[in-house]
C-alpha cells in the first residue's frame, strides 16, 4: 500500500532548504530521483508554517509519474471555508481549471487534490472525468459534495491522468491528515523545482490576530496571466468569499502578474485561497475595503509577492534574480508592457547571464514594445549606474561599474520612457544553458 505522510510542523524555527532531485526516465516509464544542485537563488532557508486551523494536509506517493516521492497532497478544509481564485487565461485550459472555474462560484470548500506529474491538460473527455472521479472520491471520505472539492494538476500536457491512483488511496490520505506537514505538502506538487516555496504571516483584523500560509510550485513555463502555476493560500480568518475575490483579484497584479521567467503562460495556472474561519473571532468584514482589513491586506499582499519571486528565483537554470522598474510611460499598463518586452528578451537575458552589460538590448526591447516612448529622453540605469540617456551613451558611462551592476545574483534595471507618469516593477531571472537542458529532456 503506497505510504501516506502526516507531518507534524517542524520544531526548527526556519529548516535549511536541503538539496532536491531531478527526475530521470525509466524504462518502465515513471521517473526516479537522481541528485540536482537547488538554484543559487534558493533562500538560505525556508519559511516554517505553524498549523492554522481548520486546516488538514496528507500527501502520499500515487506514483502518477514520479518514482520514489509524494506527488498527491490532499488539504481538509472545514465545513463553511470560503473559497476563492484566479486561473490561466490560456485557449488550452487543463481539465482541473475548468472544474475549480465551475464551482468556484459556489464559494464552499471542503477540500483541495493536488497531482504532480500529470497536468491533465489537452486530454479531452477523459481529462474531465478524471476530474470527475478524483472529486468524487474526496467527496465521499469527506461526506461533502464534489463541487466542494477543488482539483489541480501539473506536470507533462497531453497524458492521461491515472485517475485510479488518487482514488485507490483517496480514504486511506484523508484518515492521515494533520495540522502540520507543510513542507511536505509543498514537496509534493514539484515538477523541476529545485526546493519547495512557502510563506507565512500573521495580520491583525482590529485587535485580533489571524495567519496566512502559502505554498506555490513552479520553475518553468512562466508567464502568468492571472496568477500562477499552482499556488495554495490558507488563512483561519473569517472572511466571505466575494472579499476574498477582491482581495485576490488585486493582490496577483502586483505579485504572480509581475513576473515571467521564460514567457510562456501554462494550461493549468492555478491560484487558490481558502479562509477557515476557525481563528481568531473578529469583527463581521463583508467589503474588501473595509479598514480594519488594513493589515491584513498589506500582509496578504507581501506574502503573495514573496512566493512569487520564489518562483522567479527557481526558475529553470536561473543564475541571478533580475527586476525591472519602468517609470515615465504613458500609462501604468504601457510600462507594463514595456517592462514584460524587456523581461522576455533573450538577449536581455542572456546578456544579463554572462555579465554583459549590453544596454543597446534594452534599448531594443524597448522600442519593439510598440509603446510610446521618447527615444531622445530615454534614460536606462544598470544598478543605479547610468549607462545612456538623451538617445545616446551617457556621457559618464563606466564600462566596469556596469559591467559589475550585472554582475550578482541580483541585478536591477531602470527604465524612463519620458512621455509620462506611468510606472511598474517586474520581475524575471536570467537565461542559462540550464534551461535547455531541463526543457530538453523534460518527458523522458
Amino acid at each position: 500500500m503506497a505510504k501516506t505522510r502526516a507531518v507534524p510542523a517542524s520544531r526548527r524555527a526556519r529548516p535549511a532548504v536541503r538539496p532536491l532531485t531531478r527526475r530521470v526516465a525509466s524504462k518502465s516509464g515513471s521517473t526516479k530521483a537522481a541528485p540536482t544542485p537547488v538554484s543559487p537563488l534558493a533562500p538560505k532557508s525556508l519559511a516554517a508554517l505553524p498549523p492554522l486551523a481548520g486546516v488538514r494536509l496528507a500527501t502520499i506517493a500515487a506514483g502518477i509519474r514520479y518514482r520514489d516521492r509524494d506527488d498527491v497532497l490532499l488539504a481538509v478544509l472545514a465545513p463553511g471555508t470560503q473559497a476563492a481564485g484566479v486561473f490561466t487565461r490560456s485557449k488550452t485550459a487543463s481539465a482541473s481549471v475548468e472544474w475549480c472555474r465551475a464551482n468556484l462560484g459556489k464559494r464552499t470548500a471542503r477540500a483541495l487534490v493536488a497531482n504532480s506529474g500529470n497536468a491533465n491538460a489537452f486530454t479531452g473527455a477523459a481529462g474531465r472525468d478524471a476530474v470527475r472521479e478524483v472529486a468524487a472520491s474526496a467527496a465521499a471520505a469527506l461526506d461533502c459534495h464534489a463541487s466542494e472539492v477543488f482539483v489541480a494538476s501539473t506536470g507533462v500536457i497531453g497524458e492521461p491522468l491515472p485517475s485510479h491512483k488518487i482514488t485507490k488511496i483517496m480514504a486511506t490520505l484523508s484518515d492521515a491528515g494533520a495540522a502540520g506537514g507543510w513542507r511536505a505538502a509543498a514537496e509534493a506538487i514539484m515538477t523541476t523545482d529545485t526546493f519547495p516555496k512557502m510563506a507565512t504571516a500573521r495580520a491583525m483584523i482590529e485587535d485580533h490576530r489571524v495567519t496566512i500560509n502559502g505554498i506555490a510550485k513552479g520553475s518553468g513555463m512562466i508567464a502568468p496571466d492571472m496568477a500562477t502555476l499552482l499556488a495554495f493560500v490558507f488563512t483561519d480568518a473569517n472572511l466571505p468569499a466575494p472579499v476574498l475575490q477582491e482581495l485576490l483579484s488585486s493582490g496577483v497584479r502586483n505579485s504572480f502578474n509581475a513576473i515571467t521567467v521564460d514567457g510562456d503562460t501554462s494550461t493549468n495556472d492555478t491560484l487558490l485561497v481558502f479562509a477557515t474561519g476557525k481563528g481568531a473571532p473578529h469583527p463581521h468584514i463583508a467589503k474588501a475595503g473595509d479598514r480594519r482589513l488594513g493589515d491584513f491586506r498589506r500582509k496578504f499582499d507581501a506574502l503573495l509577492l514573496d512566493l512569487a519571486l520564489q518562483v522567479v528565483r527557481d526558475g529553470e537554470g536561473a543564475q541571478k534574480l533580475i527586476r525591472i522598474d519602468v517609470s515615465g510611460a504613458e500609462s501604468d499598463e504601457s510600462a507594463r508592457r514595456v517592462g514584460f518586452a524587456i523581461a522576455n528578451s533573450p538577449l536581455v537575458k542572456t546578456a544579463i547571464a554572462g555579465g554583459d552589460a549590453n544596454w543597446g538590448r534594452v534599448v531594443m526591447a524597448v522600442g519593439k514594445a510598440g509603446e510610446s516612448a521618447d527615444r531622445d529622453r530615454l534614460r536606462i540605469d544598470f544598478g543605479g549606474q547610468l549607462v545612456a540617456e538623451s538617445g545616446q551613451r551617457a556621457g559618464s558611462y563606466d564600462e566596469g561599474l556596469a559591467s559589475r551592476a550585472v554582475s550578482g545574483r541580483e541585478v536591477a534595471i531602470g527604465v524612463d520612457l519620458g512621455v509620462g507618469a506611468g510606472r511598474a516593477r517586474v520581475w524575471t531571472c536570467d537565461l542559462t544553458e540550464g534551461y535547455i537542458r531541463v526543457n530538453a529532456s523534460y518527458r523522458s
